[in-house]
Formats: structure tokens, C-alpha cells, sequence
């Protein structure tokens, strides 16, 4: 789910003096590569530094979120996509935030991002990214018929070339399927999504194993 897919070349750094800020962008630049290159830790120490050399810098602030959430220290990357929200207004990671709500069992503030991720009409991949959080925290409380519905209603019209953020939706809708017994419809949906995207994820193989 999360990328940082963060431009850091042209971060600014606030009245931080001249040297500082290069400082900082060198750091910065390093830990979005070792962010990529799947080295969370690192790459949280090497924040948690520019952080102190200047704080509250927003793309900063939403590494280190991304980071948190990567290595599952759920509190913090609540802490700081939230201020990364309230300093920039924008829900791009609000997704990511809605399941570290989900991890902590928050299930109030995993509907209320929600609210806030609908009311900002983003991306439809990113909002489609919400819903799948949102139905995964319907089926943790036990409301599976709930989750199952919210999913059914965002893919009553299924395109003939679906995007990926159309196949997560399906797949998540599949395992939900499979988990409320309906058998039929799990392997149904495994295979349409096998047939649109062959590599896509296990689901060839989950349809095969259902009988």
C-alpha cells in the first residue's frame, strides 16, 4: 500500500540556515533510498535526524510516517501522517492511516478518515486503497455481511480493463467471500482476476484450491 513516491529535490527546509538545509536534503535524499530499497529502519534513523536538523517539514514527516507504518509501530506513524494532513491538507496517505487505525483497533477513527478521505474526492485508486482498509475493519469487528456489501457496491460496474486499484478491490472482495463460506464466489473472483492479470498475486492459485 504505501510508496513514497516523494520528489525530495525540491523540499524546502523552512528558515533553517544554508548549510542546514543541504545537510538535511542529503539526508533526506538517502533515506527516500532507503526507503526504496525496503531498509525501513535506516531510513527512519536517517529522518528522525533531518527531523531534528528542521522539524515539521511535511515531506519529511510523511517518510517517517511511511516508515513506521512499514515496520508496524502503529501509534507513530498514526502520530505523523496525521500532522503531515494537518500541515499540507492533503489525504494521500490517508489510506495508510486509516490501517494503522485498523492495527490499533481505533475502529471510530478508521471511519472518520474515512469520512475525510471521501469528502476530499481524491484519486480513485487512492479512495478505492480506503474502502479495501475500511471493509478489512468491518470484517475485524465481526460485520463481514457489511464489508462484503461496501466492496459488492463499489464493483457493481466492472471495467473491461480494470487498473490495479480495480483488482485489490476484487481480491480483497474474494478473501471476504472466502472468509463468510460463500466458496463459489471466492473462486469465481480469483479467476476473473487471474484472467484479467495472470501475475497477479496468488489469486490463480487460490482459485484452483477452492472447491
Amino acid at each position: 500500500m504505501a510508496s513514497s513516491e516523494i520528489d525530495v529535490a525540491d523540499v524546502s527546509f523552512g528558515d533553517v540556515g544554508v548549510d542546514t538545509a543541504n545537510k538535511a536534503r542529503k539526508r533526506l535524499l538517502d533515506a527516500a533510498g532507503a526507503y526504496e530499497r525496503e531498509r525501513f529502519q535506516d531510513a527512519r534513523r536517517m529522518l528522525e535526524n533531518v527531523n531534528r536538523l528542521a522539524p515539521d517539514v511535511p515531506e519529511v514527516l510523511e517518510l517517517m510516517g511511511l516508515c513506521a507504518y512499514r515496520t508496524k509501530h502503529w501509534g507513530k506513524a498514526v502520530k505523523e501522517l496525521r500532522r503531515f494532513h494537518e500541515l499540507t491538507g492533503s489525504t494521500d496517505q490517508h489510506p495508510v492511516l486509516m490501517d494503522s487505525h485498523r492495527a490499533l483497533k481505533h475502529w471510530n477513527e478508521v471511519e472518520d478518515t474515512w469520512i475525510e478521505l471521501g469528502n476530499d474526492s481524491p484519486h480513485p485508486s487512492i479512495l478505492e486503497e480506503g474502502r479495501i482498509v475500511l471493509a478489512g475493519a468491518k470484517a475485524d469487528q465481526g460485520r463481514m455481511q457489511d464489508a462484503i456489501r461496501l466492496l459488492e457496491n463499489s464493483n457493481r460496474s466492472r471495467p473491461k480493463k480494470p487498473k490495479v486499484h480495480h483488482l485489490r478491490s476484487l481480491y480483497a472482495l474474494a478473501d471476504l467471500y472466502e472468509r463468510s463460506g460463500n466458496v463459489g464466489n471466492a473462486r469465481r473472483l480469483f479467476a476473473d482476476i487471474s484472467a484479467y492479470a495472470p501475475d497477479f498475486g496468488d489469486a490463480g492459485k487460490r482459485a484452483a484450491s477452492l472447491k
